[in-house]
C-alpha cells in the first residue's frame, strides 16, 4: 500500500462513523463566580463559590424532506463548584418542523420566559428569582417542574414567523399532579405568547395559568387556591451600543420560603391574588466593555401593600466573544414576610463553547 495514502485511510474510517451525526452540535458555558451575600436578617454575611448556571448540551437535526425537519436538545446542569452534575430543568425535547412551524415535545422554555427574558441581561444566577418577576416564583405544585422557566411533560407549538409576528403555545400534562392532590384534571399548566421581533425592536404579551382547584383540600380541614395565573407584557430595543427593555407583570404570587399554616406536600404555600412587577433594564457597549443597570418593584399582594424594591449593576468585559468577566451588585430593599433587604456583589468568568 502506497504509505503516504495509509494515514489518509486510517483517518477516513475513523471518521466515518460520525459522518451521520455531523448536523449534532456539542455546546456548554461554564460560568463560575465568587460572590459575597448580606442579608440583614442574618447578620452573619459569607463568601461562596457560585455556579451561576453552567451547563453542557448537543444539538441537531435531520431533513426529512418536502420542507420537513426533525430536531433536538439534550441539555444538561453543570455545577462546576459542589457537584450534582447532569440533573436540573434544562431544555431536552424533540421536534418537527416545517411550514406549519414547529411542534416539540419535552422539558422546555416557556412561551411566559420568553416573553420576559427580554431583561435577562445580567451574567448572576441570582439576578431572578420571585422577588423580581413572578414567574420567578417557585411553588410546590411546580415542583417538579421548577419555576414557570422551563416546565417538564410538556407540549409546545410555534407558528412560522410572518413579517415578524409569531405565536406559541405549550401545555404540560403530568399524570402525577392530577385531580387526586387538587392540581387538575388532564392540562395542569398551559402558557400562550403572541410576540413581534423586527430588528432591533421586540413586543411580546402572555399569559401562563396553573389549572388547579380554587378550594384544594390539605388536611386539617384547610384549603388553598391553586387556581392561579399571570400574564406578562414585555418590550425591548437593542442596537448596536444601546439596549433598553421592560417587563411587567400581574396575577398570582406564591413562594415556599415562609412558613405559614397552608402546606403542600409537606411545604409552606403562600399566595398573594393581586400582585404586581415591572422591571426597567438598560445597557450600554463601549467596544469590550459593557455597564449595565436595572430598577424594578414587586408588590406582592400578601398582607396588604407589601412592596419589594431591586436594584441591579453591572460591569462586563469581553475578552473575545466566547469569554467575558463580570463585576455586578443586586441589591434589595424589603420588609415582607417573604424577603428581608439583600446586598450581593459577584465577580466571575463566562467560557462559551
Amino acid at each position: 500500500m502506497n504509505k503516504a495514502f495509509f494515514p489518509l485511510t486510517v483517518a477516513v474510517a475513523l471518521t466515518s462513523p460520525f459522518a451521520a451525526y455531523a448536523d449534532t452540535i456539542l455546546y456548554g458555558e461554564a460560568k463560575v463566580s465568587v460572590d459575597y451575600t448580606d442579608n440583614n436578617r442574618d447578620p452573619a454575611a459569607y463568601w461562596d463559590v457560585v455556579n451561576n448556571g453552567s451547563k453542557l448540551g448537543f444539538k441537531g437535526s435531520e431533513d426529512l424532506g418536502g420542507g420537513l425537519s426533525a430536531f433536538y436538545q439534550y441539555e444538561f446542569s453543570v455545577d462546576m463548584t459542589e457537584g450534582g452534575n447532569f440533573d436540573g430543568l434544562n431544555q431536552k425535547f424533540v421536534g418537527i418542523k416545517g411550514g406549519f412551524g414547529a411542534v416539540t415535545l419535552g422539558t422546555q422554555d416557556t412561551p411566559y420566559w420568553k416573553v420576559l427574558n427580554v431583561v435577562d441581561i445580567f451574567n448572576s444566577g441570582k439576578m431572578f428569582n420571585g422577588t423580581i418577576y413572578l414567574g420567578g416564583s417557585l411553588t410546590p405544585e411546580t415542583d417538579d417542574n421548577g419555576a414557570l422557566g422551563t416546565l417538564v411533560n410538556s407540549v409546545d407549538y410555534q407558528t412560522p414567523i410572518i413579517h415578524g409576528f409569531s405565536a406559541e403555545a405549550l401545555l404540560v400534562m403530568d399524570g402525577r399532579i392530577n385531580a387526586a392532590e387538587g392540581y387538575s384534571n388532564g392540562v395542569d399548566i398551559w402558557t400562550i405568547n403572541l410576540k413581534y421581533s423586527q430588528g432591533p425592536y421586540f413586543a411580546g404579551l402572555t399569559y401562563i395559568k396553573l389549572d388547579g382547584e380554587s378550594n384544594a383540600a390539605f388536611g386539617d380541614n384547610r384549603t388553598v387556591n391553586l387556581n392561579l395565573d399571570n400574564w406578562g407584557l414585555g418590550l425591548g430595543y437593542k442596537a448596536e451600543q444601546w439596549l433598553v427593555g421592560a417587563i411587567y407583570e400581574q396575577g398570582s404570587f406564591t413562594d415556599v420560603n415562609f412558613d405559614r399554616q397552608v402546606r403542600v406536600n409537606g411545604l409552606p404555600l403562600v399566595t398573594g391574588d393581586d400582585a404586581q412587577s415591572w422591571l426597567l433594564v438598560g445597557q450600554y457597549t463601549m467596544g469590550n466593555n459593557v455597564v449595565r443597570a436595572a430598577y424594578g418593584q414587586t408588590n406582592t399582594g400578601i398582607d396588604g401593600e407589601d412592596t419589594i424594591d431591586n436594584y441591579r449593576l453591572g460591569y462586563q468585559y469581553n475578552f473575545s466573544k466566547r469569554t467575558l468577566l463580570w463585576a455586578e451588585y443586586l441589591g434589595r430593599d424589603a420588609d415582607v414576610p417573604l424577603y428581608g433587604d439583600q446586598n450581593v456583589v459577584s465577580i466571575g468568568t463566562k467560557v462559551l463553547f
